[in-house]
Order: structure tokens, then sequence, then C-alpha cells
């Protein structure tokens, strides 16, 4: 992940979500222990659909999406890229801290293939992707939820993908505010502008009686 923090605390973060054809670290399910593997393809698929995709902070807090241009996301030989610029105050100072942990993405699983025993294996070949986190923590990598459609409900899935690489940051110092006087320091600078204009009224005078008195 790379962070960029600009001087108007505008926040740019690129980096990799997920990997593609990579193992996973160990998950646990119901059944026990398995390995799971995102297939090349699977998110290049599921971007196709063009159906928005939120940036989330945490998981909690929408500070952004696909449909509004503040998210970008691609799959290359890689994996699931993602590219976001955002104007949020708590996240630019969680970056400018450097206490941003990585990404995270959360699914629903259309189609899915499970071999072997000890561990099992599942690869993951269509996906539903529903959201991208921005993460200031590090949660545990497997999480799911129940998301209610009408008379169905479908399993939300919750992956966390940290990279081998430490997060990059760029932090640009803040823009400073301008200076406000206080009462006292107002009053003295209406007195100092109040004796420049006198001194100017008083100069203007000077040179026009001067001049006057030339031209006599």
């Amino acid at each position: 992940m790379k962070v960029e923090v600009r001087a108007d605390n505008t926040v740019h973060i690129r980096g990799y979500v997920n990997v593609t054809g990579r193992d996973s670290r160990p998950l646990r399910d119901a059944q026990g222990i398995f390995i799971e593997q995102v297939q090349p393809g699977t998110f290049r698929k599921a971007l196709s659909a063009e159906t928005p995709v939120e940036l989330r902070f945490d998981h909690k807090r929408v500070i952004g999406s696909t449909s509004d241009g503040v998210l970008t996301l691609s799959e290359d030989s890689i994996g699931l890229k993602a590219d976001a610029t955002v104007n949020d105050a708590e996240l630019a100072e969680k970056a400018r801290k450097k206490e941003l942990r990585g990404w995270s993405f959360g699914f629903i699983k259309k189609k899915d293939r499970w071999e072997g025993e000890n561990p099992r294996r599942r690869y993951l070949e269509d996906v539903e992707l529903r959201e991208v986190s921005v993460l200031d923590v590090t949660p545990a990598y497997i999480a799911t939820s129940i998301e209610t459609r009408g008379e169905s409900s479908d399993l939300v899935e919750y992956r966390m993908d940290i990279g081998e690489e430490d997060t990059e940051y760029r932090i640009d110092e803040p823009d400073d505010p301008e200076p406000v006087p206080t009462p006292g320091q107002e009053e003295r600078l209406n007195e100092e502008e109040e004796i420049r204009m006198q001194l100017a009224r008083q100069t203007a005078s000077f040179f026009k009686l001067k001049g006057e008195r030339y031209n006599a």
C-alpha cells in the first residue's frame, strides 16, 4: 500500500487488495481449517457487472465508491488493484500518524470449488464484490455476516490481505490557516491603521498646500 497525504488533507491510496492465484493464510470455518485462493479473472468478471463497490474505512463508514469516482478498481496480472483519492479528516489523521494497516474486501460467493483434505482447498471462481475497506486495525483474516435481500439471505464474507511490503508514506505538511487576531490584537491593529490613515491625510494636505503656494 502506498499512501500520499497532501497539504489540503486529501489522501491518495493505491495498492493491491488481493493477489490472485496465491494461497491465503490458513482460514477456519465450521468444518475446520482450509486454504483459499482467488482465481485469476475472478475480480475482472465481478467488475464487468459494473455494480457499484463501496469504499469504507474499517468496514464501517462509507467514504466513497466506484460510482462517484473516489475509488477505481481493476484486475491485472497480479491481482485486484485499488486507487482511491479521499478527502476525509479521520482518514487523513490516521495516515499522518502512519496508522493505516492495509486493505480488506467484502464479497458474496457465486461460484467456488473445493478440493482435497487436511487442509481443504477452496478456489473462488465467481464473486459479487461488495466493498473495499482501508484499515487502521489488523482484524482476523476471515469474517462473515448475513445480509437479507427481500425473502433471501446472502452470506457476505470479508478477507484481509496484508502485502509483504510495508506501507509507504508521503506526507505533505498541512496548509497553515490564516492567523486570527485576538480582541486585543485586533484593537491594536485598528489603532495602527487609523494612525497610518491620519499620516496619509496629513501628508496629502501638506503637498496640496505646498502646491498651492508654488502656483501662487
